[in-house]
């Protein structure tokens, strides 16, 4: 393509150079579409993600002995057992995940001799604090029930292992 100037000669036009904007600020990528990258799409977290979460961050609190009532426990237990069982870490967890908020279930057995609100006031502050960490979620309601107290001279069924 040729210029025309008012004085009869052609001449190619100037080339625009791709060069680097020297006010842009280094690590940002050129954007296409312009706006958010968050608002392009959806992400979607399952209700098992959330109780995985939410069953490490409970079992991971000191006086904590277990999750999960009596009968849950001697099944998972059981199954636990079974060659190619996975341990449960969801015993005793039950959650409600919407688009932005989740509320938690959780049926907890603590050590005797240990305050009871202590520890749920520590479960609840460190589920909380994880499942909002990993998963953007706003947790409106975590909701403990202590199901058993482990007492020191109780037959030993399998102590959960405690995450260091």
């Amino acid at each position: 393509m040729t210029d025309m100037t008012g004085e009869g000669s052609t001449r190619a036009p100037e080339i625009e150079k791709n060069l680097p904007d020297p006010t842009a600020r280094k690590g940002q990528g050129t954007r296409r579409g312009g706006g958010d990258p968050s608002s392009r799409g959806r992400t979607t977290i399952a209700d098992g993600v959330v109780e995985k979460i939410a069953g490490l961050a409970a079992r991971d609190v000191l006086g904590v002995h277990a999750m999960g009532s009596g009968l849950s426990r001697t099944f998972g237990a059981v199954r636990d057992r079974v060659p190619g069982g996975s341990k449960s870490v969801t015993r005793g967890v039950k959650v409600e995940v919407g688009e932005v908020q989740t509320a938690l279930d959780l049926e907890i057995v603590v050590d005797y001799g240990v305050s009871i609100s202590d520890v749920a006031r520590d479960v609840r502050e460190n589920v909380i604090a994880a499942v909002e960490r990993m998963t953007g979620l706003e947790v409106v309601e975590v909701n403990i029930a202590v199901s058993d107290v482990k007492l020191p001279d109780e037959e030993e069924e399998e102590p959960e292992p405690r995450l260091q």
